[in-house]
C-alpha cells in the first residue's frame, strides 16, 4: 500500500470503526449540532469514538480542574465542561487567534463562558507559567510538540491525574522506518518515536494505548 494512502487509514478494522461510530449514541442539543456541524463542514474534531470515551471519563472521574492544550473550536473542551462537576473548570490553550475567536463564539452560544478559560498564544510558552494542578490534561495540539509539552503536562498534573495525548499513531505508519515516511512527515514521525520511548519504558508511568481515533495515548503517574 502506498504511504500517502496509509496515512489516511484507520488504525482499527473499519467495521469496527464505523460499528463505534454509528451505534454509540449521538450527542443531544447545541453540542451535538456542533459536532455535526464540525463533521458536515470538515472541520478537524475528536473523531465520536473518541467523544463517547471522553464523556464517560470525564463523567467518571468527575475533575475538578482540567487542561487542554488544543482548543480548536472549542468542541472536545466544551464535552468535557458539560459533564465535568458544576464547580469544574477548563483552561484550554491555542496558538491561532481565528480558533480563539471560533472557540469563544461556541463558549458562549453553548452557556461555557463561565466554565471555560482561554488562553491565546504557543503553549511552549504558556505551559511554564502554569502552576495549578490538573486532574486530566487533554493534549491535541501540534503532534511534533507533544515530547516538547510532556515535562510540563506531568509536573502539572495532579496524584491520581490522568493524561491523554490525542492522535499519536500517524494512521499506523508510525512503526515504519524512517525511509519509508514521506520527507515532510518524518520530523513528526521521529517526535512521536520519541515521545513513545520516553513514555512506554517509564516505569514512574501507567502508559496505555488506546485504538481510539488515530491513537490516544494515555499516561498516569504511578
Amino acid at each position: 500500500m502506498e504511504l500517502n494512502k496509509m496515512m489516511h487509514q484507520p488504525v482499527v478494522d473499519q467495521a469496527v470503526l464505523d460499528f463505534m461510530r454509528t451505534k454509540v449514541a449521538v450527542l443531544d442539543g447545541p453540542l451535538g449540532e456542533l459536532e455535526a456541524q464540525a463533521h458536515e463542514k470538515g472541520i478537524p474534531v475528536i473523531p465520536h469514538e473518541t467523544v463517547a470515551f471522553l464523556q464517560q471519563l470525564v463523567a467518571m472521574k468527575q475533575p475538578q480542574q482540567i487542561l487542554e492544550i488544543g482548543t480548536a473550536i472549542g468542541f472536545s473542551a466544551a464535552l468535557m465542561a458539560s459533564v465535568m462537576p458544576a464547580s469544574g473548570h477548563v483552561t484550554t490553550i491555542d496558538r491561532y487567534e481565528l480558533m480563539y475567536e471560533r472557540a469563544a463564539t461556541n463558549f458562549k452560544r453553548l452557556g461555557l463562558t463561565d466554565k471555560v478559560t482561554q488562553k491565546n498564544g504557543d503553549a511552549a510558552d504558556i505551559l511554564p507559567t502554569l502552576t495549578g494542578s490538573y486532574d486530566l490534561i487533554f493534549m491535541d495540539s501540534a503532534k511534533s510538540k507533544y515530547i516538547e509539552f510532556l515535562p510540563d503536562c506531568l509536573r502539572l498534573l495532579a496524584p491520581g491525574g490522568v493524561l491523554l495525548i490525542d492522535d499519536v499513531l500517524q494512521g499506523g505508519t508510525i512503526f515504519l522506518p524512517k525511509n519509508e515516511i514521506e520527507h515532510r512527515n518524518r520530523g513528526i514521525h521521529r517526535k512521536l518515536n520519541e515521545l513513545f520511548e520516553t513514555v512506554l519504558p517509564d516505569k514512574t508511568l501507567y502508559s496505555s494505548l488506546l485504538p481510539l481515533g488515530d491513537g490516544v495515548l494515555m499516561i498516569t503517574e504511578r
